[in-house]
Formats: C-alpha cells, sequence, structure tokens
C-alpha cells in the first residue's frame, strides 16, 4: 500500500472511526514506550540497590582478605620444625575428627566427622602458625558433619 491509497481510506472513515484508529495508535504508541524505555529504566532503577550492597560487602570481604595477606606478609617465617609443630597442634584440637599426614612441604588432613567450625578454625590456625595455604580441597557433607581431604602447602623457610 502506497501513502496515496492510504489517505483515501482515511477519508472513507466515518469521525468515529477515525478516532477509534487514533487511540489504537496511541496505545499501541503507549505499549512501545513502556517496553522499549520505560520499563527496562524502572527494572534497573529498582535492581539497583541489591547490586549496590552486594558490590559493597565484595568489596569489604576483598578489603578485609587484602588486609590478611599484608599481616600475612609481615609475620616472620617459621622453620620446618615450627611448622610441623603448628600442624600437630592444630590437628590435636580436632581429636578423633583429623588425621594429619605430612610429606616433604605438603599436608593432607584427612577428616571425618568435623564440623564446619572446627575445619575453618584448623584452617585459620595452620595458615597463621605454620605459614600453610590450601591447595586442595576436597570435602562433603556427611551424617556426622564434614568428611574429606584438605591438601596444605608449608612456606619453604629454613
Amino acid at each position: 500500500m502506497n501513502s496515496l491509497e492510504l489517505e483515501r481510506r482515511w477519508a472513507r472513515l466515518q469521525p468515529r472511526e477515525r478516532q477509534l484508529v487514533g487511540l489504537a495508535g496511541g496505545a499501541v504508541a503507549v505499549l512501545l514506550l513502556w517496553f522499549v524505555a520505560l520499563r527496562p529504566a524502572w527494572q534497573t532503577w529498582q535492581q539497583v540497590p541489591a547490586q549496590a550492597r552486594a558490590l559493597e560487602a565484595d568489596w569489604m570481604q576483598m578489603q578485609r582478605l587484602a588486609t590478611e595477606a599484608r599481616d600475612l606478609k609481615t609475620q616472620p617465617p617459621v622453620n620446618a620444625t615450627q611448622a610441623a609443630q603448628a600442624l600437630k597442634s592444630a590437628t590435636d584440637r580436632l581429636g578423633a575428627h583429623g588425621k594429619l599426614n605430612q610429606i616433604g612441604d605438603r599436608a593432607t588432613l584427612n577428616v571425618n566427622g568435623a564440623s564446619p567450625e572446627q575445619l575453618r578454625t584448623w584452617l585459620a590456625e595452620v595458615r597463621s602458625g605454620a605459614r600453610a595455604r590450601p591447595i586442595e580441597l576436597q570435602v562433603n557433607r556427611a551424617e556426622g558433619g564434614l568428611s574429606g581431604q584438605i591438601v596444605v602447602s608449608l612456606a619453604s623457610a629454613s
């Protein structure tokens, strides 16, 4: 259809039909404006506060980790004997829930039925006391608690 034919059809419409076509066109324009411009902006506006809180929490966590890393860097190195003693001491606090095997600069903790808090405490102790860092973690939730294996690498200080 060309514009001349559309003009002829428009002229043949009754005034009431012209009004209804105009209203329908207006309704389509409003819907198009809503779905293209207003709705995406509205959704973004509603999501921003939650995203900002999540980003702030991530930023604070990164700041805590950076502070912890700086603190660990400033601590004096420990020798192999001190590291082994710190590992043994932390593992002893796990009681029957943990068994430690150390070979060279790697130590493997086998846990069975430990609580998440016990495991978190053990990791914190070996990180600060033995300067060990976790390199492998395979832990599953079992009936009596957490079970699995944690491998840590000891700092190479003499």
